[in-house]
């Protein structure tokens, strides 16, 4: 057995020995795998997958007396690695080695003796071309390929000849997009012209190429590709977010279906169908061959990335300039007012027509945190909004009129108040004696708000705000008047005045006094009376009052206000009554 174990291991030897030397001269990357050689075709563009962690090649040869060569990869979207090497014979491949029929002629080139030189290498996301003279000894040139972060694409294109082809857009000497101006709600862009625009006849300019100007609030996109898987992946999340929606809800109602239908329209300008399918789905805040361009609507105090990209629509590739970076600025703040306790405020605006606004903050005291905000218009043709917000969420809106409103405050430690005005209505004061107080107090909204230490909600009112007066009760120096009251016990003040000769014989219509006009603006000479008043049922909530030492034969305007402890006092409707000239 040890002999012929001898004898074995000794013709291994002889017959290795007498093998041609090829292997010695291979390197490890050149060991590659049986598969179907890729070539590189010139004059088109080549999309290429690229498998995370493995390297792409591709091969290809160049015409004979052929001057230059150019070979541009983009990737999509990921940063790629890629390098260009020339592989030079020294000899022609041996035809009597044991190859196998299925190896390939690169294969085989590679597995001869040889030297490879690397003329062009480079790393990132952004699109890089190799413009150069061929290498004077190459037989064949590879293309290596490789991303290591996931899988990922590229496209790629060869031109044999000088350059530039033309087929891809020229990005001019400064690549950079410049903000002209910035504000809250708009920034103005402009970059240098690209000269396959510029080139142009006049009557033909902007033949085939336009810019597009993409926004987002994530980050610049170093091509358009980029863009546009973001754009779609986000489409997906969405589409996705949809169709989850759906099968929780097998049958949506209409105004769902219509809304979903809505918001897959959106109002942006997309790029004209002449684009191709490419580039339809994006949307462009500007587009055409202007090198100037205004992005409004904006967020105040918000940053946003924008991106110019010059397109060519007939070849449908693109190049990008380098984005730009800008951040609106935040809107201007308002000073906010502190009310305090039970406080009852006039909030006046300057200018009667436009647009105004005011800011008002409350803290409640106690620890419940609740309050009883009251309300009411008092300018007569303003049309006034009141917002009131706690920690940037909206807790009530509406709109203001000359009724009395009350907004109940409750579970926040402070709240804020917001007034705005926007136009006028066609209202009118129509006693010149109400009018003229108005203006002297140079007011709108009628405001008071106090803290509420043992109420659960706001206070009830009466259920209706008119006031009768009984002809038969009435006399020439007294009359008897009667009001709806409330279940819980209050304070009810009558005021009277004397009507002119003129509010006489108007009707007395114009002699009404204001809504909002409290016993505040009234003089302690017009109060008659004032009374507490309870009745736990509010059906039979009436009290009456009998007003004494009128005069006879003359008209008279009676009120009555609620008094409270919370809140702007309620004011009854106006009545207007004459005593009798004979008894």
């Amino acid at each position: 057995m040890a002999l012929s174990w001898c004898l074995c291991a000794t013709v291994m030897l002889v017959w290795g020995s007498l093998l041609p030397q090829v292997h010695s001269v291979l390197a490890p990357e050149n060991e590659v795998p049986l598969r179907p050689t890729t070539w590189l075709p010139e004059g088109k563009i080549t999309s290429v997958t690229l498998p995370k962690g493995r390297t792409r090649r591709l091969y290809f040869t160049l015409k004979k007396k052929t001057s230059a060569m150019l070979v541009t990869v983009s990737p999509c979207p990921l940063p790629i690695e890629w390098s260009l090497a020339a592989r030079t014979l020294k000899d022609k491949p041996l035809k009597n080695l044991q190859w196998s029929t299925k190896k390939s002629t690169p294969e085989v080139w590679w597995r001869g003796p040889g030297t490879e030189e690397k003329i062009h290498s480079f790393t990132g996301d952004t699109a890089d071309t190799y413009n150069g003279p061929p290498h004077p000894h190459a037989s064949v040139y590879i293309l290596r390929l490789r991303s290591k972060q996931q899988t990922s694409r590229a496209t790629v294109f060869l031109h044999e000849g000088p350059g530039p082809l033309g087929i891809f857009p020229l990005i001019p000497a400064d690549p950079q997009v410049h903000t002209l101006g910035v504000g809250m709600t708009s920034v103005t862009l402009s970059w240098a012209p690209s000269a396959s625009i510029t080139s142009l006849p006049k009557a033909k300019n902007g033949y085939g190429y336009g810019y597009c100007v993409l926004i987002n609030s994530l980050q610049n996109y170093p091509s358009l590709c980029a863009a546009k898987e973001r754009n779609q992946r986000e489409k997906d999340q969405n589409q996705g977010k949809k169709e989850k929606k759906r099968q929780a809800t097998p049958w949506p109602i209409l105004k769902e279906w219509w809304w979903e239908q809505w918001d897959s329209y959106p109002e942006t300008q997309s790029l004209p169908s002449s684009l191709g399918d490419d580039f339809n789905d994006l949307q462009c805040a500007c587009q055409g061959t202007e090198n100037v361009c205004t992005v409004s609507e904006l967020l105040p105090d918000t940053s946003y990335y924008f991106d110019v990209f010059v397109i060519d629509k007939v070849n449908k590739t693109s190049a990008a300039y380098k984005g730009a970076f800008a951040r609106t600025h935040e809107e201007a703040r308002a000073a906010v007012v502190p009310l305090r306790e039970g406080e009852l405020r006039w909030v006046s605006f300057q200018d009667s027509g436009s647009n105004s606004q005011q800011f008002f903050s409350f803290r409640p005291r106690g620890w419940k945190q609740s309050g009883l905000l009251t309300l009411q218009s008092c300018g007569g043709g303003e049309k006034i909004k009141v917002t009131v917000s706690s920690k940037g969420q909206v807790l009530n809106s509406q709109g203001v009129g000359t009724d009395l409103i009350h907004i109940w405050l409750q579970g926040s430690p402070s709240y804020l108040i917001h007034f705005q005005q926007g136009g006028t209505t066609t209202s009118q004061v129509t006693s010149l004696t109400d009018a003229a107080r108005l203006e002297s107090l140079k007011a709108s909204v009628k405001m008071q708000v106090s803290s509420a230490f043992h109420r659960r909600g706001v206070p009830s009112l009466p259920s209706t705000l008119q006031i009768k007066s009984f002809n038969r009760l009435r006399g020439c120096n007294s009359v008897t008047l009667a009001w709806m009251g409330t279940e819980e016990r209050s304070l009810y003040c009558v005021y009277r005045r004397k009507l002119s000769s003129f509010d006489e014989e108007a009707g007395g219509a114009s002699a009404l006094t204001a809504p909002c006009l409290g016993p505040e603006s009234r003089s302690d000479t017009e109060r008659v009376l004032c009374k507490y008043f309870q009745e736990l049922n509010p059906r039979r909530a009436v009290t009456t009052a009998v007003i004494g030492g009128l005069e006879p034969g003359m008209a008279y305007v009676f009120d009555v206000y609620l008094m409270r402890r919370w809140g702007i006092p309620i004011k009854y409707v106006s009545k207007m009554i004459k005593t009798r000239k004979e008894c």
